[in-house]
């Protein structure tokens, strides 16, 4: 089920219960590999944060700055304290400043134009800035991210950066992949990371791979982080 855009944010209420039921099967589901599952609540409103955090979670991902703001500043402080927000949206210039100010880590850098901007925001306010850095590895014209070349011309100057910690890469495979394109894609970012972490002679530890319709293959081929929506919330 894809919620339509008119209804992103929409303050619905959610059953912690259900919530924590579908957690439960998805926590099955990946038993037996080390994953942490983010709650992607970019669809939701406030209520869905606070129903996640009575389920357990505690990690929440959002993907446009003014909204996911508004929801954060408005939450109980306890849910605020004791969280860890993610950005993974396109992000711009812009709005780094507020971004770099309430989230704790940026899923969807894709330039060092927005990297230098996220750690020059980040130095501001005394802050490392946790990133990871996202491959379009499919070749989607509609999608953000590097190419792997663009990537590696970029990196060095990336890590040079004071403002920022990066600590892995980012990916989304296309709607309707098959099972065969959805394991060549996840294996081919766990691969480019390895590669990036010989010639570079760094540690890149996350791999943000897998949504509601494609997690079990991301899992299977590395994935440490996977972004939950709708199989979490409805």
């Amino acid at each position: 089920m894809l919620i339509p855009s008119k209804r992103w944010g929409e303050d619905i209420a959610i059953d912690s219960a259900l919530v924590k039921s579908n957690l439960s099967k998805i926590k099955q589901q990946i038993a037996h590999y080390n994953v942490k599952i983010i709650a992607v609540t970019k669809y939701f409103g406030l209520k869905a944060i606070e129903a996640g955090y009575e389920a357990g979670l505690r990690d929440f991902a959002e993907s446009r700055a003014v909204e996911a703001i508004e929801k954060i500043e408005k939450l109980p402080e306890e849910v605020k304290t004791n969280s860890t927000f993610h950005f993974i949206g396109h992000l711009q210039t812009n709005k780094a400043d507020k971004v770099v100010k309430h989230f704790d880590v940026i899923h969807s850098v894709d330039s060092l134009k927005i990297a230098s901007a996220i750690s020059k925001s980040a130095c501001s306010i005394n802050k490392r800035e946790k990133i990871l850095l996202q491959v379009n590895n499919a070749g989607e014209v509609q999608k953000s991210g590097y190419s792997k070349e663009q990537l590696r011309e970029e990196l060095d100057s990336i890590l040079k950066l004071s403002g920022v910690e990066v600590i892995g890469l980012m990916n989304m495979a296309p709607l309707g992949a098959s099972e065969d394109e959805l394991n060549r894609l996840f294996r081919d970012i766990r691969e480019f990371r390895d590669e990036l972490e010989k010639d570079f002679k760094i540690t890149l530890p996350e791999l943000s791979m897998g949504m509601s319709d494609d997690y079990e293959f991301a899992v299977r081929n590395g994935a440490t982080i996977i972004r939950i929506g709708r199989k979490l919330f409805t």
